[in-house]
């Protein structure tokens, strides 16, 4: 029992703060191209999975972190239009688009430049500048970085609703970037600095795990229509893949992208530590719904010292 008690005191936050869902359900959504009615898509897997936002503000979060030209990095804006316009049609109060790249500083020209500035302006949707947003002091959740208290933007701590609209890609130093990985974009470059260096110090997985602990997302739509392979997040090279994850916890769902792409999830840090307390990524704990799994099922190119991290004779 002292052993036990010792262990229970030494976990870097309070089981009682979490309720990990017995169940978690996760959306696969065809969506071959770019050119398709996405907002469609979208809103059937929001019927799909009874996520209810009407009356309610939605905070939008993409992957938007630099522009390359012929590279594909960042979150489709024609996705995160279709997500705008899902919500809005599903009773949404207010929809936002809101990120903090981590390279890019001018946010006019990397709007500009990726095409999300043409699909603001049709849709009449506001966008914040997470990097440069007013401030306050956030204590976390959980402790995995040793750290007590953020500086997180007020944009993002009042949305009634915060959606996570990630780009599917390798990541050279977390094996895969997702759901959970895209909160890096939330912490405010005007404070801590590019390109977020102050989460490496302190741990990629560490930095993750506390950062989805204390935002806790609501939501998560991940853009796997064209994803990243190999020395991703912004090297890598596309891979077409087809389709749409989606779903209300944000670890189950990386979970079934980790393991659609070839990586075992339990064998990834973050997802391994948030399958402890905030998500599912066994798949006994998982209902799929949409499209069967083994249709996009396939193993991504990935740097050498991440290839123990997928699954065995996979495909």
């Amino acid at each position: 029992m002292a052993a036990l008690e010792a262990c229970r005191r030494a976990l870097p936050y309070r089981p009682g703060d979490f309720a990990r869902p017995a169940q978690s359900t996760v959306a696969i959504l065809d969506a071959p191209t770019y050119s398709v009615d996405l907002a469609d898509i979208i809103s059937r897997g929001i019927r799909e999975l009874a996520f209810d936002v009407r009356g309610r503000s939605v905070l939008l979060k993409p992957n938007l972190i630099e522009y390359e030209p012929g590279k594909l990095i960042n979150t489709n804006p024609l996705v995160a239009s279709g997500a705008a316009t899902a919500f809005l049609r599903a009773g949404a109060s207010e929809v936002v688009i809101a990120e903090g790249p981590g390279h890019r500083r001018d946010m006019e020209y990397l709007l500009a430049a990726t095409g999300f500035a043409d699909q603001l302006k049709d849709l009449r949707v506001r966008f914040v500048d997470l990097n440069h947003d007013d401030v306050r002091a956030v204590a976390l959740r959980s402790h995995f970085t040793g750290i007590d208290e953020i500086l997180l933007p007020v944009e993002l701590m009042k949305a009634d609703v915060i959606v996570s609209l990630p780009k599917l890609k390798t990541h050279h130093w977390a094996a895969m970037t997702a759901s959970m990985k895209n909160f890096f974009g939330v912490v405010p470059g005007a404070v801590y600095g590019w390109p977020k260096n102050f989460l490496h110090f302190h741990g990629i997985d560490n930095s993750i795990v506390d950062l989805v602990a204390t935002i806790r997302p609501h939501f998560t739509i991940v853009d796997a229509v064209t994803a990243m392979e190999g020395d991703g997040p912004i090297m890598g090279r596309p891979r077409q893949t087809g389709f749409l994850a989606m779903g209300r916890d944000l670890v189950a769902v990386d979970a079934t992208c980790a393991r659609l792409i070839g990586f075992e999830p339990a064998k990834i840090q973050y997802l391994s530590w948030a399958g402890d307390f905030l998500g599912n990524i066994d798949e006994k704990h998982i209902d799929h719904r949409g499209e069967n799994l083994a249709r996009y099922q396939t193993r991504f190119d990935v740097l050498p010292n991440f290839k123990e991290l997928q699954i065995a004779g996979g495909a």
